[in-house]
């Protein structure tokens, strides 16, 4: 597919945000958060749909993936700054009131978001990640532990960066091989591969709180989580324990036979969930 969004560059202190967007300039926004080790790139399914549904859908490259938002120190990664860049970008694009999307670690943002700032939301819409308090119960059983184990190395500094950048990225080639085809995986690789942009990455890791992301305040708005039950690294227990902890209106969909890129993998169906759920009478 063709990169044929508008290409916005987003302002945010003494950063620039670079950001993919769709749709009419005063449609309802909404922003979309991409995960590890994607750009705003994954998104493009959804730029084209919600774009033209007349929704003003705009995904940035965050924290560590624009070149020029990519301050150096595991510090510079916490989740409150993390959660600031959104709401700075919002604030940017003229949403005081926005729908949120995150996927993988944009879905762990995007409950940081909608548990810290709920004036701000008009839905939320997480993929793959379960609720902070969820994940964190799941980790202490041993199949969410499993195939969570991964993070450990990923937190090792300079040895994770060996592993990952060794025989021309071959490992992140093989993580996202159901991502979609090859010349978008290039896209993803030609980012990572700029100076400090894998350190920056993985960084989120590094400043990783319990959770994810730590202790969060009432999800209240209403919230739809899809997960899909061929995703390797988020386990069933975590997904369906999601509901014990929003408040609001929820709905949970499970995606049978998916893996964990269902951004692109399901494209179709998430566009079709994500189309429902942003006109959700409670989301006005």
């Amino acid at each position: 597919m063709a990169d044929r969004f508008e290409r916005v560059e987003i302002p945010v202190g003494e950063f620039v945000f670079d950001a993919r967007a769709a749709g009419p300039a005063d449609g309802e926004l909404v922003l979309l958060l991409h995960g590890f080790p994607q750009t705003s790139w994954e998104w493009r399914a959804q730029l084209q749909v919600l774009g033209d549904a007349g929704y003003r859908a705009v995904a940035p490259d965050q924290r560590g993936y624009s070149p020029r938002a990519r301050p150096e120190g595991v510090e510079n990664y916490a989740v409150e700054h993390l959660v600031a860049d959104v709401l700075a970008v919002a604030d940017w694009l003229g949403g005081h009131r926005f729908h949120l999307v995150g996927h993988d670690w944009g879905a762990a943002v995007a409950w940081a978001v909608g548990g810290t700032h709920q004036e701000r939301l008009r839905t939320l819409n997480i993929v793959s990640v379960p609720h902070p308090k969820a994940f964190a119960a799941a980790l202490q059983g041993d199949d969410q532990k499993s195939r969570s184990s991964y993070i450990g190395v990923f937190r090792q500094e300079g040895k994770a960066e060996e592993l990952l950048s060794e025989d021309d990225f071959m490992r992140l080639r093989v993580m996202l091989g159901t991502a979609g085809p090859p010349e978008d995986v290039e896209k993803y690789l030609e980012v990572l591969s700029q100076p400090g942009a894998l350190t920056a990455a993985l960084n989120w890791y590094r400043a990783m709180r319990p959770g994810l992301v730590g202790d969060i305040g009432a999800i209240t708005m209403p919230t739809m989580f899809v997960w899909s039950t061929e995703d390797n690294a988020l386990g069933r227990d975590g997904a369906e324990a999601t509901a014990e902890y929003v408040d609001g209106p929820y709905r949970f969909e499970v995606l049978e036979g998916i893996s964990h890129w269902i951004p692109e993998q399901a494209a179709d169906d998430l566009n079709r969930l994500l189309l429902d759920h942003l006109t959700t009478p409670r989301a006005a």
